[in-house]
């Protein structure tokens, strides 16, 4: 899931993301999207992008609902530098299972 309070970062984050086959991101734009989004669906993994006006409570509320989710933030760049944000959280999120 990426959750971005800026529509076309949203928007490009999500592009970006389901232009790889092996990855389906969903977004949400606020805090409580977010939080309904998350309680409807099982994710690998959470990207913060830009605009969430209280990141460590939503982050604290996610890891409530699901201790091992591994939240990632993004803090822009090239697809390149999103794939690299995402193999590490997903890498991560590997070890913890392990």
């Amino acid at each position: 899931m990426a959750v971005s309070a800026h529509e076309e970062i949203l928007k490009t984050i999500l592009r970006l993301i389901n232009a790889n086959e092996d990855w389906n991101a969903s977004g949400a734009g606020n805090e409580e999207e977010a939080v309904n989004l998350f309680k409807q669906k099982d994710f690998d993994l959470v990207l913060f992008g830009a605009g969430i006006s209280d990141e460590e409570w939503l982050k604290g509320k996610l890891q409530s609902l699901h201790p091992d989710i591994i939240c990632v933030d993004h803090y822009g760049g090239g697809s390149g530098l999103l794939k690299c944000e995402i193999l590490q959280g997903l890498e991560k999120r590997n070890s913890i299972k392990n």
